[in-house]
């Protein structure tokens, strides 16, 4: 790393956590260039064997091994979230650069504190929001600034999973302890509010929710919220890791004055376009659309891309941003202070069964942000 902070060409990176998200990161941060220096896991003996997995020349022996290692560069954090705050802090404070799995933390407060430590040391936190990394989703999103879908009237979708169907299925993410007092909406929902107002250029001023456990858990199985931006329009969502055949259907409408949008990120290939005269489906084309829908299209037309694209390209966007670049639409610590304002708005929310203000100082972008 140079005397600046800037991360050098081709980083030193440690993925600390080695679970199934610690893989994807390990993947797509060789795929960016990253030199993976070493890894960390929560025992000795899971280091060492995620050491051999992921082809690793150091399995370290703490996380002070890794913050005091100058190798490395950039720490990729893919801890249980309740140890996200205490480690991305301590790891800009040794001045390294950090990619923080989501949420950034499990409080604003402490979301607050690391965007603040980040800003004192000159250092970036970025988030995977990876889903904004779709092609599509970035066309879409550029259909919005130019005008094509006219006044938003309704935002509306889902993000279903069914992984947490049986109740023998388990991991830290279901202990508040070590996943946060929310899991569906923080897990996941998180994604739908981040990409929903990313693409169509809204932020949510409050809501209401209703939180469901249907597996003898401490925490929801289903969120349903409803929401309003300042401008008064509404939005609805559904959020599950019960619901039987789903695998992971974010799926999201934006409905127009003049046209409508629909993009499923398990079928990333497409998105649906309609208007009063009828409606068509969009394809992925690297020849043809917006500059950030062409930048991000790697493989020709029905070749398929999908979600490991998407990780690669926000981690290469993370380290050119590291690097000293403004790569646009990268998702870093403000946007996930954001998160933690929604999370902590759906459990009040359901705690008092009324609507909810997500932030008393919630501002709406401008208004041609999303009016024609």
């Amino acid at each position: 790393m140079s005397r600046e902070g800037k991360v050098r060409p081709h980083p030193g990176v440690a993925i600390v956590g080695t679970g199934m998200i610690g893989a994807v990161h390990a993947r797509a941060a060789r795929a960016a260039g990253a030199r993976l220096i070493g890894v960390l896991a929560s025992t000795l003996e899971r280091t060492e064997a995620a050491a051999q997995r992921f082809e690793a020349p150091v399995p370290y022996t703490g996380f002070d091994a890794v913050l005091a290692d100058d190798r490395v560069d950039v720490v990729h954090l893919c801890t249980p979230n309740a140890l996200h705050a205490d480690q991305a802090e301590a790891a800009l404070r040794a001045g390294k650069q950090v990619i923080c799995e989501k949420p950034l933390a499990t409080s604003v407060a402490d979301a607050e504190r690391i965007a603040r430590t980040a800003h004192a040391a000159d250092r970036i936190v970025a988030i995977p929001f990876v889903y904004r990394y779709h092609p599509l989703v970035r066309e879409i999103r550029a259909r919005r600034e130019a005008g094509e879908f006219g006044n938003w009237h309704l935002l509306h979708g889902s993000y279903l999973q069914d992984w947490l169907l049986s109740e023998q299925s388990d991991n830290w993410r279901t202990d508040p302890i070590a996943g946060g007092a929310s899991r569906a909406f923080a897990d996941i929902g998180s994604h739908w509010c981040d990409l929903v107002e990313w693409v169509a250029g809204v932020r949510f001023t409050d809501l209401t929710a209703h939180l469901d456990t249907v597996v003898n858990r401490d925490t929801e199985d289903i969120a349903t919220v409803l929401l309003r931006t300042g401008d008064g329009i509404p939005a609805s969502l559904t959020v599950s890791q019960v619901s039987a055949g789903r695998k992971n259907r974010l799926w999201f409408e934006l409905d127009g004055s003049r046209a409508s949008a629909a993009f499923d990120q398990e079928q990333p290939e497409t998105a649906w376009l309609g208007d009063p005269v009828g409606a068509r489906t969009l394809v992925r084309d690297p020849g043809k659309g917006s500059p950030e829908q062409r930048r991000l299209s790697l493989l020709p037309a029905g070749h398929p891309q999908g979600y490991g694209d998407c990780f690669t390209a926000f981690v290469s966007d993370a380290y050119a941003a590291m690097h000293g670049e403004q790569p646009c639409g990268l998702p870093v610590a403000e946007d996930g202070i954001r998160s933690a304002h929604l999370v902590e708005a759906v459990l009040r929310s359901a705690r008092s069964l009324s609507w909810t203000g997500v932030h008393p100082n919630t501002k709406n972008p401008k208004k041609e942000n999303h009016r024609a």
